[in-house]
């Protein structure tokens, strides 16, 4: 169980920016843990965002409350997801012959299109916080979403082919076998809890899933590590949209 509790830290290293002061190898064992954990860390985080929420309710008017929930939503990830959406944003919006857009991929400058890309993601994701304060969601959706989104995370680097066999999404890929995704999986039950519909937004997920993997692939060959953390971005604000219709249109 050692490489487990490994593993467990090891994911929160890598996706957040809490502090973890335990150095922890990196083996086999411990990377396949590490996946298997991603979307407990998600679960972590939704947990402190519902927390925030709960206790920032009754003091600040919704779109204060949307901004201050967004603003620890992207500390809590040190950008680290963020940066790898504006990295595929530049490539795909180069227009650029596929070893060009592999190039725009690793400058570490960020284009134009990097930006309006992270500008409209980030309002996008502010005013659905808003809008399903506004429509009264549960604050268990703010937990869903982050674990569920860092579950397909696990889908991708498990089913997607890897564009090349170097990098961060190779070095995952590597040590994954055919159980981890349904122990990934297992890791969402605590979900029952605080929302019992979980299971339909994660159906909701896989067609953004699916329709995603097949861009990235007919456009890069395949993903790397920034296309995962799009992925997560991207997911994130799937499932904000998915539970906003939910509570706004058919419960409200």
């Amino acid at each position: 169980m050692k490489e487990a509790g490994y593993g467990l830290l090891l994911a929160f290293q890598f996706l957040t920016r809490l502090p973890v002061p335990v150095t922890c190898p990196w083996s086999p064992a411990t990377s396949r843990w590490a996946l298997r954990a991603y979307p407990l860390v998600g679960l972590v985080v939704g947990v402190l965002l519902a927390g925030t929420a709960s206790l920032l309710e009754s003091l600040l008017p919704p779109p204060l409350l949307a901004l201050a929930l967004l603003s620890l939503w992207v500390a809590l990830s040190g950008g680290l997801h963020l940066d790898g959406l504006m990295d595929v944003a530049d490539a795909l919006g180069s227009n650029a012959p596929l070893a060009r857009r592999w190039e725009i991929m690793k400058d570490p400058q960020v284009g134009s299109f990097g930006i309006l890309a992270l500008v409209f993601l980030l309002a996008w994701k502010g005013l659905m916080l808003w809008a399903l304060l506004t429509a009264g969601a549960p604050l268990g959706v703010l937990v869903a979403v982050p674990a569920l989104a860092r579950f397909g995370a696990v889908g991708l680097l498990r089913l997607a082919p890897c564009a090349r066999r170097e990098g961060l999404a190779w070095r995952w890929r590597q040590h994954l076998g055919p159980c981890d995704l349904p122990l990934a999986l297992l890791a969402l039950v605590p979900l029952f809890w605080p929302l019992a519909g979980w299971p339909w937004l994660l159906v909701g997920l896989l067609p953004f899933l699916f329709g995603y993997e097949r861009v990235m692939t007919r456009s890069f060959n395949g993903i790397n590590g920034d296309i995962v953390g799009a992925a997560i971005e991207g997911g994130e604000l799937w499932l904000l949209l998915i539970a906003w219709s939910w509570w706004s249109f058919v419960t409200g």
